[in-house]
C-alpha cells in the first residue's frame, strides 16, 4: 500500500521577505531601501577593490609558489564579503538568503587537496563576480537615488523600490547557495550517517552472535574436554561419553560459524554470482519462489551484496508475514541501473512505516543512491521494486 501524505503547498519564492507595496509616504521600509541604495557605492567600491587587488594579484602570481595560496586566501575572503552582503540585505531589504554550506576542508587528506577544494569553490567565485559587476551598478544607484532625493522626491519611493528589486534579483542569482549542490551535500551527509549506523549495527549483531552462540559453545567444549582429560584414567567410559558430547558441540559450533559467515557474505554469492545466490535463498523460503536473473555480467561486489541482502530480507518477510502461495524474484539491468522486483500473492498491507524492516531496506538503498518502492494494497498482491546504481565489477588481484 502506497501512502501519500499531502503536504502544504510551498510558498512563492521570496514571499516571506517581500516588502510592503510602495507608497508615496516615506515609511520605514522606504527609508531602509534609500539607505541601502546610497550605501551601494562605498560597499561596491570596497568589493571591487578587494577583487581586483587580491584575486587579480593571486591569479597573476599563479606561476610562482605564492600565487595559488594567495588566490585561495582571496577566495576565502570573498566568501566573508558575501556573508556581510547577505547580512546587509537582511537588515535593510528584509531579503533572507540562506548561507552556503562551509567547505568540507576537514575531510580532505592534505594541504594540496584543501587548496584545490578552495580554488574550485563556486560560492566564492560567484561572490567575486558579484563584487565586480556591482561597482557600475553602485555608482548608478547612488547617483539616481541622491538626485531623486532632491529633485524627484515625490516619486522616490517607487524609484527606490524598482532599484532595490533589481538588487534583490542580482543577490538571489549570485549570493544564494546552489540549490542542487546544497541538496546533494545534505543527502550525502545523511546517507553517510545511515551507512555508519548500519555498519555499527551489523558489527554489534556479529559480536552478539559470536558471544551468545559459537563462543559459548566453545567455552563449554573446553570445559568438557578438561573434565574428560581428568577422568581419562579413572573412568574411561565417562571420559569417552564426554568426548562424544564435545564432538557434538564442535559440530554445532561449526554450523553456527557457517551461518554467521553466510550472514556476513555468503560464499555462493562470491563464487557463483547473484543468480545462484538468489536461487539458494529462494530454496529456503517457505513459499515457492521463481527466480529470474537476466544479467550478462556481474555488478560490483558492493552492489551485488546489497541486492542479495535486499532480496533475502524481502523473501523472509514473504515467509513470515504475507500468507502467500507463491512469489517471484526478477533481476535485470537497464542501462546504468540494477533493477529488482519481488512479488507475492499474499494478503498485502506492507508499508514502509510498518514493522517488517521495510524502512531499513529503503534507507540502505538510499545510502547508495538507490530507490525502494512498495505497492501493497490490502488483499494483495504485494510488489516491491528496488533500484541500484550499476557499477562494473573490479576483480581483486589474485582472484
Amino acid at each position: 500500500m502506497t501512502t501519500r501524505i499531502p503536504a502544504a503547498g510551498p510558498a512563492a519564492p521570496g514571499a516571506e521577505d517581500r516588502p510592503p507595496p510602495a507608497r508615496l509616504a516615506y515609511d520605514l521600509p522606504t527609508w531602509k531601501e534609500i539607505t541601502h541604495l546610497l550605501a551601494n557605492l562605498p560597499v561596491s567600491l570596497l568589493g571591487f577593490v578587494y577583487v581586483v587587488v587580491v584575486l587579480t594579484t593571486g591569479a597573476g602570481l599563479t606561476l610562482t609558489v605564492v600565487g595559488l595560496p594567495l588566490l585561495a586566501a582571496g577566495l576565502m575572503g570573498a566568501r566573508q564579503l558575501g556573508r556581510l552582503e547577505r547580512a546587509r540585505l537582511r537588515s535593510l531589504l528584509a531579503l533572507r538568503i540562506d548561507e552556503p554550506s562551509p567547505l568540507p576542508l576537514h575531510r580532505t587528506k592534505g594541504w594540496f587537496d584543501r587548496l584545490w577544494l578552495t580554488l574550485g569553490d563556486p560560492v566564492a567565485w560567484r561572490t567575486a563576480l558579484y563584487g565586480v559587476i556591482r561597482l557600475p551598478w553602485g555608482v548608478l544607484t547612488f547617483v539616481v537615488t541622491l538626485t531623486s532625493l532632491f529633485v524627484l522626491w515625490p516619486v522616490l519611493p517607487f524609484i527606490a523600490r524598482a532599484l532595490t528589486n533589481a538588487d534583490r534579483a542580482m543577490a538571489r542569482a549570485l549570493l544564494s547557495p546552489s540549490d542542487e549542490l546544497e541538496r546533494r551535500i545534505a543527502e550525502l551527509v545523511s546517507d553517510r550517517g545511515v551507512v555508519v549506523d548500519t555498519a555499527a549495527a551489523d558489527l554489534r549483531r556479529i559480536e552478539r552472535d559470536l558471544h551468545d552462540g559459537a563462543q559459548a559453545r566453545l567455552v563449554n567444549l573446553a570445559m568438557g574436554l578438561g573434565l574428560a582429560k581428568e577422568k581419562l584414567l579413572e573412568d574411561p567410559d565417562s571420559a569417552a561419553a564426554m568426548v562424544e558430547e564435545a564432538h557434538g558441540e564442535v559440530k554445532l559450533a561449526l554450523q553456527e560459524l557457517r551461518d554467521l559467515a553466510r550472514g556476513i557474505h555468503p560464499a555462493v554469492l562470491t563464487d557463483r554470482g547473484l543468480d545462484a545466490a538468489l536461487s539458494f535463498v529462494a530454496s529456503r523460503c517457505t513459499v515457492p519462489v521463481t527466480v529470474t536473473a537476466d544479467l550478462d555480467e556481474r555488478p560490483a561486489a558492493a552492489i551485488e551484496g546489497i541486492a542479495y541482502f535486499t532480496v533475502s530480507e524481502l523473501l523472509q518477510n514473504v515467509s513470515k508475514h504475507s500468507g502467500a502461495r507463491s512469489a517471484s524474484v526478477d533481476v535485470w539491468r537497464a542501462e546504468d541501473r540494477l533493477l529488482i522486483q519481488v512479488r507475492d500473492d499474499g494478503r498485502g498491507g506492507a508499508r514502509l512505516d510498518g514493522g517488517t524492516g521495510m524502512r531499513g531496506l529503503a534507507e540502505r538503498l538510499d545510502a547508495v543512491d538507490g530507490l525502494f518502492v512498495v505497492e501493497s494494497p490490502p488483499g494483495g498482491p504485494t510488489t516491491v521494486a528496488a533500484e541500484l546504481p550499476w557499477r562494473d565489477r573490479t576483480e581483486l588481484p589474485g582472484r
